[in-house]
């Protein structure tokens, strides 16, 4: 083979690879600085807003990240989490413990930009600039958010039950749910270490503690100290939803690789936390993320994958004047 031809095939592979890199951004209309001429401020309003509640509120970030992946897990990152209405997602038992704060300060950061920028920034695109910030406003690394998104139309209870994990799911079943929406297992492994500032509530964690996979017994897995603990906090009896344990005992107020660390002690709260140790599959990877620079590049890597889910665009999708509303009933 010539040295010419050569050099034009190595040329044709550099520019294949490349378009492969970032056809799935540009098929959805995704970018990074997307706002950067339509609406120069959005970002830093949205950071404002937020940066000025969690000054007074050092468990607030957590229900960002939360938010984020309710909803681009149920129907694709399109804001439907935030539509009010009977049977809408947020009324789904599985969302139950969605922050309330959290969705008011969405509706907050979108009327301040719409006194700016008015009818630009999509609700869709909010959530995920706020997942960001809440990860930064814990030190947590910082990672670029590409916008473009349209908010959903559709927003059903159902779905969001049937669709988003659970907390009694093996890794198999949470290698599937992930799967479905274009994510990795290696994927799901690293987004779950957002629960390094996450929070649970006991309705949650009782069957676990109480009656592991219908036994009636607890989860032989847990160390006995730390069942004895967990069970102080949850009563087998309790219909408590006000009670609030951290998923990362060693420094729940920092976005670090903490969490992991608590898997190894097995000392994972949810059942599928711990798995991800418990299982030989993906033990490998929760050990490598126990290194926190490691672990912040990954975690920011896998959001901005996850922030591609079933993204929407003008055909089937809109920018809402009001997030907890479609355009066609806000007038």
């Amino acid at each position: 083979m010539s040295s010419d031809r050569t050099q034009t095939l190595l040329v044709c592979l550099i520019v294949l690879s490349f378009s492969s890199l970032v056809a799935g951004s540009y098929e959805t209309g995704l970018r990074d600085d997307y706002y950067k001429y339509s609406c120069p401020t959005a970002e830093a309003v949205i950071k404002k807003v937020l940066t000025d509640f969690f000054a007074l509120n050092i468990g607030a970030p957590s229900g960002f990240i939360r938010l984020a992946f309710h909803d681009c897990h149920v129907e694709g990152c399109d804001a439907s989490v935030l539509l009010d209405g009977p049977n809408t997602e947020k009324t789904a038992e599985v969302n139950h413990f969605l922050q309330v704060r959290a969705l008011n300060l969405i509706d907050k950061a979108k009327a301040e930009l719409e006194a700016v920028c008015p009818g630009v920034v999509s609700c869709a695109d909010i959530i995920a600039y706020a997942a960001r910030d809440s990860v930064v406003a814990v030190n947590g690394s910082s990672y670029n958010v590409e916008g473009g998104r349209k908010d959903g139309r559709v927003s059903i209870a159902s779905h969001a039950q049937s669709q988003l994990p659970t907390g009694d799911m093996t890794v198999t079943a949470l290698t599937a749910s992930f799967k479905s929406k274009g994510l990795t297992r290696d994927q799901m492994v690293i987004l779950s270490g957002s629960h390094s500032f996450a929070a649970g509530h006991c309705p949650n964690l009782v069957r676990r503690l109480y009656n592991f996979r219908g036994t009636g017994k607890t989860d032989p897995s847990i160390p006995p100290s730390y069942a004895a603990q967990l069970k102080a906090l949850c009563p087998k009896a309790t219909s408590n939803e006000t009670t609030i344990f951290t998923l990362d005992p060693v420094d729940p107020f920092t976005f670090d690789s903490g969490y992991y660390k608590t898997l190894q002690q097995h000392e994972g709260v949810f059942t599928s936390d711990q798995s991800l140790y418990d299982d030989k599959r993906t033990r490998p990877l929760v050990n490598q993320l126990t290194n926190n620079p490691l672990f912040q590049k990954k975690f920011g890597e896998a959001m901005r994958a996850m922030g591609r889910v079933g993204v929407k665009t003008d055909r089937n999708g809109e920018i809402r004047k009001h997030c907890r509303h479609v355009n066609s009933k806000s007038h």
